[in-house]
């Protein structure tokens, strides 16, 4: 019961797009500009700097608080005490918050693809591999302009990092967390895969400072 009660929270929680919030405060709906993605990439590039970054910020306080307060709540008359170990709970959390924000009740069930969510999540339960990989992420998207792609390389690499770093590494339940997330993340990204194989994927050719210098 308190798993349920918990993941259903991460997913309310996670169903608070930061895009549309961001976008009521503009009179815009992001899903019906750009790439109809309402995530921090498509709000920069349809609604510049300051919009996305109050997008992004949204999006990773919610995984943030998903993951931190969430597992801790015992809710009077549902709830008596926290009876699950508190590893899986946030993993189911962080899971919740995930599935909420790329497909949010609140908002047709259109979302983002939970990259920003993650980073929140991320902070909480495995800063390490944020300290390895948003580096890689960087120099990916500068090489390449490809933000989808710099997520994806850095996802598949969550289950790989979390084998090597973190306690009991990959047999454990963030472990599969981390694979189950590292799957979604490609799956989510799927139109993007699809795009660089036509050669049509946008680049983000103000991050390729290289090609730019050159």
């Amino acid at each position: 019961m308190e798993l349920i009660v918990k993941l259903i929270l991460g997913y309310l929680l996670g169903s608070i797009s930061g895009s549309m919030v961001m976008g009521k405060l503009k009179g815009i709906d992001i899903r019906q500009m750009g790439s109809g993605n309402a995530g921090g990439t498509n709000a920069f590039r349809t609604m510049g700097i300051a919009f996305s970054l109050g997008v992004v910020l949204i999006d990773i306080l919610k995984g943030y608080i998903a993951v931190t307060f969430i597992p801790l709540l015992h809710l009077k008359g549902l709830l008596v005490a926290n009876t699950i170990e508190i590893e899986l709970l946030h993993v189911i959390c962080g899971m919740g918050v995930v599935i909420g924000h790329v497909y949010p009740i609140f908002h047709e069930f259109k979302g983002g693809k939970g990259a920003g969510t993650m980073v929140g999540v991320l902070a909480v339960l495995f800063p390490t591999y944020l300290t390895i990989c948003l580096p890689i992420w960087l120099a990916i998207l500068i090489l390449s302009g490809y933000v989808g792609l710099s997520t994806m390389i850095v996802g598949i690499l969550l289950p790989i990092c979390t084998h090597i770093f973190y306690p009991n590494g990959i047999y454990s339940p963030f472990g599969f967390f981390s694979v189950i997330i590292a799957l979604f993340i490609i799956y989510t990204h799927r139109s993007n895969i699809y795009r660089m194989i036509n050669g049509n994927e946008n680049r983000f050719e103000k991050a390729m400072i290289f090609r730019k210098n050159t």
